[in-house]
């Protein structure tokens, strides 16, 4: 019953979709075409390294402060026990929020990559629109994006198409 269903539906989409024009593109070839995404990438890379470098500086100044204190704590007062314990905790405190910082869903780097990367999306949109536009299509699929197309013949591929509008002729 269920192959009969599914079977149904495919002819109905089948007879639906032949007024309509589809293409496709593959999104990972066309950034990795452009020289504007692999440079936005390694900017990134290299704000990540420097940032992680930060945090991991004072989780190691952290793990210097513990070690120092298991060593000494049997010649400290429990007053003086109890601060240091408070002073290692504010510093991981630090760190954990730097890394929040940094790295949250709302954090610098989100900010910067979404700074960085919406202008090169924006742009490869306009082209495919654009593309749409001119030659009538209806809908376009990212073959890149691990959707359930399990063939498509290269005509209605447009990611030349794209990288020729974007000025990178390929």
């Amino acid at each position: 019953m269920k192959k009969l269903l599914l079977s149904l539906i495919v002819v109905m989409a089948a007879m639906t979709a032949s007024a309509q024009k589809f293409a496709l593109v593959d999104m990972e070839y066309i950034l990795k075409n452009v020289p504007a995404y692999e440079r936005a990438n390694e900017q990134l890379n290299q704000i990540s390294k420097k940032w992680e470098g930060e945090v991991e500086a004072i989780l190691q100044e952290v793990e210097t402060m513990y070690k120092k204190y298991q060593s000494e704590s049997v010649f400290l007062s429990d007053a003086q026990k109890q601060k240091t314990e408070e002073t290692i905790m504010q510093k991981e405190k630090e760190a954990s929020d730097l890394k929040k910082k940094y790295f949250s869903n709302e954090g610098e780097l989100f900010k910067k990559r979404q700074s960085l990367m919406t202008p090169i999306q924006d742009e490869i949109y306009n082209a495919v629109k654009d593309i749409c536009d001119q030659k009538g299509y209806q809908l376009v699929l990212d073959r890149a994006s691990g959707g359930s197309i399990i063939y498509a013949s290269p005509k209605i591929d447009i990611s030349d198409d794209v990288l020729t509008k974007l000025g990178y002729a390929h």
